[in-house]
């Protein structure tokens, strides 16, 4: 595998961490399972992977021979290799120096692996610590002179703090970040998946693929904005030239896809950078600034037709179900009738010319920090409104049942016509817009009037809610 990917013209990290013979562990089986966040997609369509992986069953030597070997073949191409001891100094500048002495071009310091290692005194029982993140770094530092990146933990409260250990202890940079600690599934019987041996147990495993991208985005941002130009290997969900462009610009300096790879081959590789540069590419088209990546917007329909050529053939209000339908499939007809089947008209093709230069990878990287904050530095004073297409609305009802229910009974549903209005209570949330099956028939638009928050309650009024009484009970006080 790792071969194949340096034929490919591919860098490469040692994603299978090595450690000292003595340190060598037997993996159980099974190990690695799909997904629950996938749903039940199977194959490349699934999201996220489980894994009770532990380090390389192969001996230190076999590593560093392999390092030897690939370097050998490949002097161009970037090797990192991956690392991991437990909390002895010795360990450390011992495996780094015979790492960087194979041909390591840089090294990976496991400081996250989040179980197994951990009761062994390695993974994230020292990553979980600054004091003592900063300490390996610190042997390591004086052990070699390539670079070296230390692995973060996302299981930890203030992952900046970490980071900032690692800089501290002469680090080059981090990886942010390992997989998220999480117990993947229980079945009906009570057993687990993965089940190990005869009993059927489990342990807590590592999250990885598309379902932690979110963690791991707020991992690379805030380490970004605390840590300016302090290099960033991102990693975690990244399934696409677009997922890989949003790490960037949040300040991330390189990319690593693991669980992507997995679920296919190494040829994803190929496709996130053609997506990258058709990316970089669009930044320079004028007319396709409102693109949502290499998606144009969607265009206004009623199932698949349409809405500017169906709302002068059958009008506005007339949902599309029921006899409401059967009256615009007849009004439709009617028109087709009166007019004669439409002819295909075919549009000029448009070339679109560059207003700029392609911008370059380096320009993308921390692109979009100054976009991020705390809360207490967004503007609660800018609010939007829901407003609903009517000519895209299928009536299905969805927004009313969540705002009904679940926010704050902003939308009224028509009994008859199951036509959907938005009311002034309506606060922006943005609930519906998350849940309608439609694209773009929900939209948020700026709010005309100032917003008043609705209290219920005046406030200072001294009206306390009346409790209701109820009867007198012996009340023993321990």
């Amino acid at each position: 595998m790792m071969r194949r990917a340096f034929e490919a013209g591919w860098g490469f990290c040692v994603s299978k961490t090595f450690a000292l013979d003595k340190d060598i562990v037997t993996n159980v089986s099974p190990r690695i399972v799909r997904g629950t966040t996938s749903g039940h997609l199977y194959g490349p369509g699934q999201g996220s992977f489980l894994n009770i992986e532990l380090i390389s069953e192969k001996t230190c030597a076999y590593w560093l021979q392999t390092i030897t070997e690939l370097k050998r073949d490949f002097p161009d191409k970037v090797l990192i290799a991956s690392i991991m001891c437990s909390y002895n100094e010795e360990d450390w500048m011992e495996l780094a120096q015979r790492a960087e002495a194979a041909g390591s071009d840089a090294l990976e310091l496991n400081l996250s692996c989040p179980h197994g290692m951990g009761e062994r005194g390695m993974g994230l029982a020292c990553g979980q610590d600054a004091e003592l993140v900063r300490n390996i770094c610190r042997w390591v530092r004086a052990a070699i002179k390539i670079p070296f990146f230390a692995k973060l933990t996302p299981n930890v409260t203030n992952i900046v703090v970490i980071a900032t250990a690692a800089k501290e202890g002469g680090a080059d940079g981090v990886t942010a970040t390992n997989t998220v600690s999480g117990l993947m599934g229980l079945r009906p019987d009570g057993s687990a998946w993965p089940s190990i041996g005869k009993e059927k147990k489990t342990t807590y495993g590592g999250v990885s693929g598309n379902a932690i991208r979110p963690i791991v985005l707020r991992a690379v941002t805030a380490i970004g904005r605390a840590l300016p130009d302090f290099p960033i290997l991102a990693t975690g969900g990244i399934d696409s030239a677009d997922a890989g462009l949003q790490f960037l610009m949040g300040g991330a300096s390189a990319l690593q896809v693991c669980s992507s790879v997995q679920n296919q081959d190494f040829t994803v590789i190929e496709d996130y950078l053609l997506g990258l540069k058709a990316l970089l590419y669009l930044n320079t088209l004028k007319s396709k600034k409102d693109w949502m990546g290499q998606s144009p917007p969607t265009p206004k329909h009623q199932l698949g037709k349409s809405v500017a050529q169906l709302v002068d053939i059958v009008g506005k209000s007339l949902p599309n179900f029921g006899p409401y339908k059967e009256e615009r499939e007849k009004r439709i007809a009617s028109h087709k009738t009166s007019k004669g089947l439409p002819q295909t008209v075919v549009p000029p093709r448009f070339i679109d010319h560059p207003v700029s230069s392609v911008p370059t990878v380096e320009a993308m990287v921390g692109r979009a920090l100054s976009m991020v904050g705390s809360y207490g530095e967004l503007d609660n004073r800018q609010q939007k409104v829901a407003i609903i297409d009517e000519d895209m609305c299928i009536n299905c009802g969805k927004c009313y049942m969540t705002c009904n229910d679940s926010g704050y009974q902003a939308i009224l549903f028509d009994p008859k016509t199951h036509l959907t209005k938005v009311t002034d209570d309506c606060t922006g949330c943005t609930l519906c817009v998350s849940v309608c099956p439609i694209i773009d028939c929900i939209t948020m638009v700026d709010r005309a009037a100032p917003y008043v928050p609705k209290r219920g309650i005046p406030l200072d009024t001294g009206v306390v809610p009346r409790i209701p009484s109820v009867a007198p009970r012996d009340v023993t006080v321990a």
